[in-house]
């Protein structure tokens, strides 16, 4: 059984996940509708159908509705019965569970974690009472924004973001750059987290302006309670241009004050790198070289997120100028994936841990990054937009389905999925396999016709009279873009054919 349910979550995705939902006081039964919804939202099917197990909403009149904040927008409430009803009517297809309890803890380089997941250094984990919640709400650590001793100039604004059809982040650009705090008051901050959370992974992101500097940064956090040292080779929004990113873009400076580093603790070292290059296995294999015990990646990427039409600007646009800033978000997770995968298959590197980020938002992209081989988890811009709270649907999705799959520790799939990426002479290329449509399930949109007929390979003719696609098996080349554009799920897979003809 696939862990997938089939629900409709296209109203779920109209949701604005509000803080302290009025639906949930609203509910006749005491569901706290809210939380159902926000589980739905982070794909965390397993969750929602656990607290509403117990609740019919067959004939309630939806009084959650009426409170939906939308309704003082003058816009449709979201539909929250039916959502509910749907998710009711698909229980069970979820898989069930096999263990009552599965192991979430990993550890980064011998510093164990209680769960993989850490804030990562940035506006997000830059105060102790920003830490002090994500601790309280269950995150294992935090990468406490850059530390450095020269001044930091910030802009305003500093934030701009591409926008989907539920008007979440696809992309979100910063042009923010490190801690604006003193290297004493960040210190002091390290020293208050360390006492009251003495089980909470507490990661120093810093940055020198020389190898004095990361020496003695290094030595500094130690002392001052930090568990790990991150070098932060790769910030792109720095005024010096001979910080951040550009150490990143040379192997030579990586290695230099990876070293530098490592000379002032004895705590593990991870680099974190750019991913403003081609290729990040040469730049890893010299943080190695410089004595670093992981990688951390990948950071932002440079980055225009738009031009606004209307005063010839590109965003953000601080008066009347902006510059290239940092990407991330949903949009950035591909090319994370993609250098995560590279290290973990790099030979020379075998032995470095992975901090893995970039675009992490339900527990399923966190189970992407730890099946290429990530060993820890670090996020910011979904934290951003949505808060701390989303610890709650990571941890227990994942968790779901592990105790689904009978898999007792998340340690096991290290690395699970990293032998399946292959060079491109490896993959097969003398099989095709068809597209089969479910008529009962299809709508007439005839969007798949559209798509093969100008996209594709002619292979899909559109019977006008029942509104229903029909296979052209001749033509079709197996490319699966009509399955990818089906918006009701309504294209499956047939047989394999191996030179035009069925198995």
């Amino acid at each position: 059984m696939q862990y997938k349910l089939e629900i409709d979550l296209s109203e779920v995705n109209r949701c604005l996940l509000c803080s302290d939902p009025p639906c949930s006081g609203a509910c006749p039964q005491g569901a706290n509708v809210g939380r159902i919804l926000r589980a739905l939202f982070f794909e965390n099917y397993m969750y929602a159908a656990s607290k509403i197990a117990d609740v019919d909403c067959t004939y309630c009149n939806a009084p959650c509705e009426a409170k939906c904040v939308l309704n003082a927008m003058n816009k449709i409430p979201v539909g929250i019965r039916n959502s509910l009803l749907g998710l009711k009517q698909s229980m069970d297809k979820l898989p069930p569970k096999q263990l009552e309890f599965a192991d979430l803890s990993t550890d980064i380089c011998g510093v164990k974690l209680e769960n993989p997941f850490l804030l990562s250094s940035s506006v997000v984990a830059s105060t102790y009472d920003m830490c002090r919640r994500a601790f309280e709400a269950g995150w294992a650590g935090v990468a406490f924004k850059t530390i450095c001793n020269f001044p930091q100039h910030e802009a305003s604004p500093r934030f701009s973001a591409i926008h989907n059809h539920a008007n979440s982040f696809c992309g979100f650009k910063n042009i923010e750059q490190l801690s604006d705090h003193s290297v004493e008051e960040n210190m002091e901050v390290f020293r208050h987290l360390h006492s009251e959370f003495p089980k909470k992974v507490i990661v120093a992101s810093i940055m020198g302006s020389n190898a004095d500097e990361w020496t003695r940064l290094a030595s500094e956090c130690e002392e001052a309670g930090a568990s790990v040292i991150e070098c932060n080779f790769s910030c792109p929004n720095l005024e010096d241009g001979d910080l951040g990113m550009t150490i990143g873009q040379s192997e030579e400076l990586i290695e230099r004050f990876t070293r530098a580093t490592k000379k002032g603790t004895s705590l593990p070292v991870l680099a974190k790198l750019t991913p403003n290059i081609t290729d990040m296995v040469p730049m890893a294999l010299a943080a190695k070289a410089g004595g670093a015990d992981g990688i951390a990646a990948i950071n932002t990427i440079n980055s225009i997120t738009g031009v606004n039409v209307d005063t010839l600007v590109a965003e953000p646009a601080v008066r009347g100028r902006s510059i290239v800033g940092g990407y991330s978000g949903p949009a950035v997770k591909p090319i994370a994936l993609r250098f995560i995968s590279d290290i973990a298959k790099a030979e020379g590197l075998e032995d470095m841990h992975i901090s893995g980020m970039g675009g992490i938002e339900t527990w399923r992209d966190a189970l992407e990054f730890i099946l290429l081989g990530s060993g820890s988890l670090q996020i910011t811009t979904s934290v951003m937009q949505y808060g701390y709270r989303i610890i709650d649907d990571l941890l227990s999705g994942i968790s779901a389905y592990l105790r689904s799959k009978g898999i007792p520790a998340l340690r096991m799939l290290i690395g699970g999925a990293s032998a399946s990426v292959v060079d491109h002479q490896s993959i097969e290329r003398g099989t095709i396999l068809l597209p089969t449509f479910h008529h009962k399930l299809c709508i007439g949109c005839g969007r798949c016709y559209i798509s093969c007929m100008d996209g594709g390979h002619q292979a899909i003719r559109f019977n006008t009279e029942t509104r229903r696609p029909i296979l052209n098996g001749l033509k079709c080349v197996g490319c699966h873009l009509c399955r990818l554009v089906c918006p009701v799920d309504a294209i499956g897979v047939a047989n394999r054919t191996i030179g035009g003809s069925f198995d």
